[in-house]
């Protein structure tokens, strides 16, 4: 069956929207604000949405034929960090939200949110004196209880923390610093997942322009948790069939994910995505001429293994834009963006990878096409 050509991706309009959430911050568990900015582009795009009742954007697409439905997902959540102790030199001790080394925390500018307002601050090095510690510094750990905030505030005590109105539980976001480069290159923070989210609304408005419907049903699902592992699990509706998402590759020695073209997952450390939807996939990048390889990932989780741990009988697969410094200071191409939103417009132009799923019970006989490939 031929399928029709895709229009072209708006790349100002993928890296405006990109540059617009990288200014928002959006650490694990304090989503509100980005929540409430893509619900905006959503209204502006005329995209039919739902909220759960912790934010959880889900989007509704109508198809040209009926369900099952598909999802395509990505979250909007992204690690940062927390206070765990007001310290009696007059700093912060943190704590991680998601996953990642404090050696990419040093150094960082940070906003502390309390309950009185925003404070900025800096996070350090217990030995962040070199004239001071002279090679010590060398000598120091890499751990969470190495670091601590520097506040900017006249602060010298656990108490004159309190008195500024800093207590242990409030937020720490942590600055993205974004650069777009004239080669193409986008370097920030939280590239992890406000650019994958970018690279949707591309698709979304992609569609909007040029009057494209999906295939079939769909839910667009932006989630909240995915850095602590608990995202999609609750946002599935029982009749979705495919759970496609969309987040960051690691570009990195023994890796074959590049910051160009598309780099589909075929596993994580959870196990294999679904074969017939990842074949789907790769189908389409060879038929739409989308540059595209193929990875495992091997200490990486997404989205997908929430919604498959909750219960969900659905196929997974993963798009992923190849990216370097996962969850440190991250650097993609804009290619690899427009390759992505270019595979998920061709993947909400088409039918469900494998047919069989439309059918409520299903036969052994829609079993044999593995045989060929095995035997």
């Amino acid at each position: 069956m031929s399928l029709p050509s895709l229009p072209v991706i708006d790349s100002q309009y993928l890296a405006k929207q990109l540059q617009a959430m990288l200014e928002i911050p959006s650490p694990t568990g304090m989503t509100d604000a980005i929540v409430y900015y893509v619900g905006q582009q959503l209204d502006e795009l005329g995209v039919p949405y739902r909220l759960s009742r912790r934010g959880t954007l889900i989007a509704e697409l109508g198809g040209r034929r009926p369900g099952p439905k598909r999802a395509l997902v990505t979250h909007l959540d992204t690690i940062g960090a927390m206070v765990r102790e007001l310290k009696p030199n007059g700093r912060l001790a943190i704590t991680p939200l998601g996953h990642w080394s404090s050696r990419f925390a040093e150094g960082a500018r940070v906003t502390i949110f309390t309950e009185q307002g925003s404070l900025r601050g800096s996070v350090l090095p217990l030995m962040a004196a070199g004239h001071a510690f002279n090679e010590a510094v060398d000598t120091q750990p890499v751990n969470w209880d190495q670091v601590e905030v520097r506040v900017d505030a006249v602060v010298d005590s656990a108490d004159a923390l309190r008195e500024a109105g800093l207590e242990v539980g409030d937020f720490v976001a942590f600055d993205s610093q974004p650069e777009f480069t004239d080669t193409g290159f986008i370097v920030a923070r939280h590239l992890d997942n406000k650019a994958g989210t970018a690279a949707i609304l591309a698709t979304l408005e992609a569609m909007q322009r040029e009057g494209i419907e999906a295939a079939v049903p769909a839910q667009i699902i932006f989630t909240l948790s995915e850095e602590v592992g608990s995202g999609a699990g609750h946002a599935l509706d029982q009749d979705t069939a495919e759970f496609v998402g969309i987040d960051i590759g690691p570009v990195a020695s023994g890796q074959n994910a590049r910051e160009t073209g598309v780099t589909l997952a075929m596993k994580d450390s959870s196990g294999p995505f679904d074969y017939h939807l990842s074949q789907h996939l790769i189908n389409l990048c060879r038929h739409h001429q989308i540059p595209w390889q193929r990875d495992v990932f091997r200490f990486y989780y997404s989205d997908a293994v929430s919604a498959v741990q909750a219960g969900h009988d659905i196929r997974p697969a993963l798009i992923t834009f190849g990216t370097d410094a996962t969850h440190g200071y991250e650097r993609t191409h804009m290619h690899a963006l427009q390759s992505c939103a270019s595979l998920m417009l061709a993947y909400l132009e088409s039918d469900l990878a494998w047919r069989a799923d439309r059918q409520e019970s299903i036969s052994l006989g829609e079993f044999a096409q593995q045989i060929d490939v095995i035997s």
